[in-house]
């Protein structure tokens, strides 16, 4: 990529920034027998009475075996949202710079960037979900730092066109953010493997979805070192709790599970599709590469509050640009999908 100035887009303030250095990053190797009077904490042991590595340096190592990366390109957080709120920070002045993001997309672009005091450009996605590359690049000026991708899309489902993608990293000369949490229930390859291609790019991914571990909150950040080296300034030290580090750690080395259950989500996806297609008041059912189905229907106010007085919960999305009238409907477990398809067979 020409013409990519890395420090011309981070704050000054952060530039300058000495970082925190814990008790746990001067003395790193904590996981030999030595004898801890560094930290202040609690001497006696019950498992969780030392702070957690502050670099989650066992656990990125099985993140950068499985995803072909180095360590160093690595960063984790306390879910993807402290991830995102990171690179905001780093890069966007308050009250001077602005993002852009391609509505409907995920909510959290938005309350970031207004807890930020940053501006969001909004350049919604065309029709069929694609990103407008011609209004996106027309929209940026020299205070755009940050462009957020979410693909696959949320609420949407749908994967967004490589080809686009790629022509927004070699024209924007900011941040591209491409938001990953879906990418295992795809079949197209994650951004990742071409992370080496593009020093503005910028993939997070999460644990919370594929591997079943929302409760945790572990965020996963991938993009150059020195971008990496940037967002580790401003970090809180210990981020991540040991708790988390731990069962992450151990649904990583069990990833067979992980497959088989993404596996069977896939498949219940596909009858979901197929069972939902027979329904009266579905009108359109949208292209998915995520655990979830965006379907639209008659009446999605109506339609919703009559699931929830049967016992299913879904989610109305009809607030969103180019989702009138739509429902967003998780892949559940088979017993939990016929439950839904018999209460939607009673509405019919």
């Amino acid at each position: 990529m020409n013409n990519f100035d890395l420090k011309s887009l981070v704050r000054s303030n952060v530039l300058k920034l000495k970082p925190y250095a814990s008790a746990r990053d001067e003395f790193k190797d904590f996981d030999t027998e030595m004898v801890f009077l560094d930290a202040n904490e609690n001497p006696f042991d019950n498992g969780v009475n030392r702070y957690p590595d502050p670099q989650q340096r066992n656990l990125k190592a099985l993140l950068a075996d499985a995803n072909n990366v180095l360590e160093e390109h690595i960063l984790l957080g306390n879910g993807s949202d402290e991830v995102l709120d990171l690179i905001y920070r780093v890069f966007c002045q308050p009250k001077e710079d602005n993002i852009i993001t391609l509505p409907p997309t995920y909510g959290m672009y938005s309350v970031l960037a207004e807890t930020n005091e940053i501006e969001n450009r909004e350049v919604v996605l065309s029709p069929d979900f694609q990103p407008e590359v011609s209004k996106i690049l027309a929209a940026i000026d020299h205070h755009t730092k940050l462009l957020l991708l979410c693909s696959p899309n949320n609420p949407t489902g749908n994967s967004l066109a490589e080809e686009a993608i790629e022509r927004l990293l070699i024209e924007f000369k900011g941040i591209v953010v491409i938001d990953e949490a879906y990418i295992d229930f795809s079949d197209n390859p994650s951004w990742t493997q071409r992370l080496q291609e593009f020093p503005n790019l910028v993939i997070t991914q999460t644990l919370s979805k594929a591997y079943g571990l929302a409760g945790i909150r572990l965020g996963i950040c991938y993009a150059s070192k020195e971008i990496i080296t940037l967002l580790n300034k401003i970090k809180p030290p210990y981020n991540v709790n040991e708790l988390t580090q731990n069962r992450a750690k151990q649904r990583l080395i069990a990833k067979e599970r992980v497959i088989q259950e993404v596996t069977k989500i896939i498949e219940e996806r596909i009858k979901l599709v197929a069972a939902l297609n027979k329904i009266s008041f579905v009108s359109q059912i949208y292209d998915t590469d995520a655990n979830f189905i965006l379907v639209k229907v008659d009446d999605a106010n109506k339609r919703y509050e009559e699931l929830i007085a049967k016992g299913v919960v879904v989610r109305n999305r009809s607030t969103q640009p180019l989702c009138e009238n739509t429902l967003r409907f998780t892949v559940g477990n088979p017993e939990e999908n016929i439950k839904l398809m018999n209460v939607i067979k009673e509405l019919n």
